[in-house]
């Protein structure tokens, strides 16, 4: 992928982060363009991922990608994948929980518990089909970027894990 101009990201409060992504059905020269835009601008924002929802396109898409740095100093090296289509075929009942950034939320952190381990099934650039088993911080990216696509962001996250704590301690 090509260096591609930045978009602008989703913010707290915006309708869009809110919204479930429509499944992709062309995979086209718009398509390609759209991922090197996303590219682009997560590593421009030193992002681990971005989904599409977060630059203003309602495809069912995200970028992930790992590399040790500042925040995240254990994090395994992998190149930048791009994720269409997205679904999570099963998930280990083994949950851990983490230190979240997310680029639509600035300058907060929060402790997120996720499956340990999942098995997904996605598309690619060209619509070949994938399926594969996560775990670790890979599978900690994947399940944050599948949020967005539900409408789902790390305070609504929280929120659920809030409730379900409430509703088994009552």
């Amino acid at each position: 992928m090509q260096l591609k101009p930045l978009l602008s990201i989703a913010t707290t409060g915006e309708e869009i982060l809110t919204q479930i992504a429509e499944p992709v059905t062309v995979f086209d020269q718009a398509l390609h363009t759209l991922a090197d835009s996303m590219l682009s601008t997560m590593q421009n924002a030193n992002g681990v991922g971005i989904a599409a929802t977060q630059v203003f396109s309602r495809a069912a898409m995200f970028i992930m990608a790992s590399n040790p740095n500042e925040r995240y100093p254990d994090a395994p090296l992998m190149a930048p994948t791009v994720v269409i289509n997205p679904q999570i075929l099963s998930a280990s009942t083994a949950t851990e929980a983490g230190i979240e950034g997310c680029l639509s939320i600035p300058g907060q952190r929060l402790s997120i518990w996720r499956h340990s381990e999942i098995e997904v099934q996605y598309q690619s650039l060209d619509g070949q089909l994938y399926q594969q088993t996560l775990t670790g911080f890979v599978a900690r990216i994947f399940q944050h970027e599948y949020d967005h696509l539900q409408g789902i962001t790390l305070l609504e996250r929280v929120n659920l894990i809030a409730t379900q704590v409430q509703v088994t301690q009552c």
